[in-house]
């Protein structure tokens, strides 16, 4: 059953004079086909090889953990067309002092120019001030917000209003020709995943993630929104073990839909982990080696993985020397509260 809400109307005080312009509450299930549009128009405009279903977002939708589309969504129209949205969220760090608080904000190519996103972003930064009350006020408080290089307007807006880039993190391909050599230790095995096995290998993952950047601990949701996604394959996985240890592993997918819409045959290598106490033992590069053969063997032409550029771990280098080669680039933006 579709469901449905009461839509109101928000006035935003410092709101271009845009004929037909106005400002809305999240309106329910009709408002998803809507924010389908926007994200492909979007990746039209920009060339970016971003692929969104309508399944894909009701799922997330389903699972959200700190943010209420009913109160925590703002979306703007003109002459009823439904343009752009924003939608607040937040996060502990594993760092106690640091509490973030993110800003998610899509504006439709056709009104990139009508000067609607700062305002937007403001009202989300009062949202978030207003959920931040609620929160202890020890520590540093970030306001957060992403991008990439392509989207150089948003860029531009967000560092007027005062954010500033913290980090970056690439998209990373190449193709299955000539795939390099990878040899796991002595006593380390690979064997099919047990569907009883799945969750213990998800906490391996969480837990050799811990000392990254922005690290937070995840929620049960968390799990059941990533077990019952289209993401969850793993008959794909490779997982090393020792005895009944999780050492290192690599969580595999194919994404049909991408590959559908762009007419390619990539599989991804993602969620590269190995626990701290087995690092530099050439686990990770064993198991991406193997997670190569796996995709081609399974009519795959190519490989993808996205890292962050700063790793403490040596991933990009990694990677690099597997044949991995940069396609776009992401960027974290921040501003203290």
């Amino acid at each position: 059953m579709e469901k449905r809400m009461t839509t109101k109307w928000i006035t935003l005080n410092d709101a271009p004079q845009v004929k037909g312009l106005g400002f809305r509450s999240f309106g329910g299930d009709s408002d998803y086909p809507k924010m389908i549009t926007i994200l492909s128009d979007i990746a039209k405009a920009d060339r970016e090889d971003d692929v969104y279903t309508l399944e894909d977002l009701r799922h997330d939708y389903s699972h959200l953990t700190h943010s209420d589309p009913a109160m925590d969504m703002l979306y703007a129209e003109i002459d009823g067309k439904t343009l752009a949205y924003a939608r607040v969220d937040w996060y502990q760090e594993e760092d106690p002092n640091h509490r973030i608080y993110s800003v998610i904000i899509n504006i439709h190519p056709e009104a990139r120019d009508q000067g609607i996103e700062a305002p937007m972003i403001k009202w989300c930064e009062t949202r978030l001030r207003e959920k931040a009350a609620d929160h202890p006020q020890d520590g540093a408080q970030f306001f957060q917000a992403y991008s990439n290089e392509k989207r150089g307007s948003h860029i531009t807006v967000l560092e007027t209003l005062g954010y500033k880039p913290v980090r970056y993190g690439i998209g990373m391909s190449r193709s299955l020709k000539n795939i390099p050599e990878g040899d796991l230790p002595e006593g380390i095995e690979v064997r099919p995943v047990k569907l009883e096995d799945c969750r213990k290998i998800w906490d391996a993952s969480i837990e050799a993630f811990r000392d990254h950047w922005g690290f937070s601990e995840p929620e049960e949701e968390d799990y059941t929104s990533y077990s019952t996604s289209k993401y969850f394959q793993p008959e794909l996985w490779q997982v090393a073990w020792y005895g009944d240890e999780v050492v290192g592993s690599v969580m595999n997918y194919v994404d049909l839909d991408y590959n559908q819409k762009l007419n390619r045959n990539r599989g991804w290598t993602e969620e590269i982990s190995t626990h701290r106490e087995w690092r530099r033992k050439g686990i990770a590069k064993a198991l991406i080696v193997r997670s190569m053969h796996m995709h081609k063997a399974n009519g795959m032409t190519e490989v993808g993985l996205g890292v962050d550029t700063q790793n403490p771990n040596g991933a990009l280098q990694l990677y690099q020397s597997l044949g991995y080669e940069k396609e776009r680039e992401f960027i974290t933006f921040r501003k203290p509260m």
